[in-house]
């Protein structure tokens, strides 16, 4: 299991995260719900070690994590899709996704990986030796959470993959996720996009100002008064 327990994070001396509890079991698609600025970006930043927490812990199957370094922390397991794609622009699209799994020790061995991703994503197949920078939006999150499956995570960190996406290419990523999960994938899906959300994962936290003030199954907080008041319109 992945946990937060008790998280604070700081920059300078503004907090971000204000005793942060999560929790994450093999299996599962999470999601972490919120509005911009809420503090989602920063939880994932510091599971995956690129920010230091002021207070609490980080706990990969029961062991504190947050003194290992970023590629400590992959090696067992954690792979983050960062937000904005982060694509290797000049690179090509086989290229980055072979940068995914830099940090395995069969690295040289991942033929049958990249099978796998191009029979999720077609359309990467197609291009494998397009440079990256010339693929659209929507191929590039495809190409991003492409490269991060290529790390063979056990928990694959998923932040803001929706954003700025058009709302045909918002649903192909949602049944991604799905699609994702029912292989055995364990997701923790940061989004502000809350529909997506809930339809694609099993449970859900509610992050706002840095504080998780709701959490339950994905389903019943969608139904909430709430929830549909500030997230979905309702």
């Amino acid at each position: 299991m992945l946990e937060l327990a008790g998280l604070d994070v700081h920059y300078g001396k503004i907090q971000v995260l204000k005793g942060v509890e999560l929790t994450v079991a093999p299996g599962e698609v999470v999601a972490l719900v919120g509005a911009n600025a809420a503090g989602k970006t920063t939880t994932l930043r510091t599971i995956l070690g690129l920010k230091s927490a002021s207070a609490g812990t980080v706990r990969l199957d029961g062991a504190p994590i947050e003194t290992l370094g970023t590629p400590e922390r992959v090696r067992r397991g954690l792979a983050l899709v960062p937000e904005g794609r982060q694509v290797f622009t000049r690179f090509s699209v086989q290229e980055n996704l072979a940068m995914g799994a830099y940090h395995r020790a069969d690295r040289n061995r991942i033929d049958g990986d990249l099978a796998d991703v191009f029979a999720l994503f077609p359309r990467l197949q197609e291009r494998r030796t397009q440079k990256a920078g010339s693929l659209s939006g929507g191929e590039q999150q495809m190409l991003a959470i492409g490269r991060g499956l290529m790390a063979k995570p056990r928990y694959l960190l998923l932040d803001e993959p929706t954003l700025g996406l058009a709302p045909i290419i918002v649903e192909e990523i949602g049944a991604t996720i799905r699609e994702l999960a029912g292989r055995g994938v364990t997701i923790l899906l940061s989004e502000q996009n809350a529909a997506m959300s809930f339809a694609a994962s099993d449970r859900a936290y509610v992050l706002q100002a840095g504080r998780i003030t709701l959490s339950g199954p994905s389903a019943e907080l969608a139904r909430s008064p709430e929830i549909k008041r500030l997230y979905l319109g309702g």
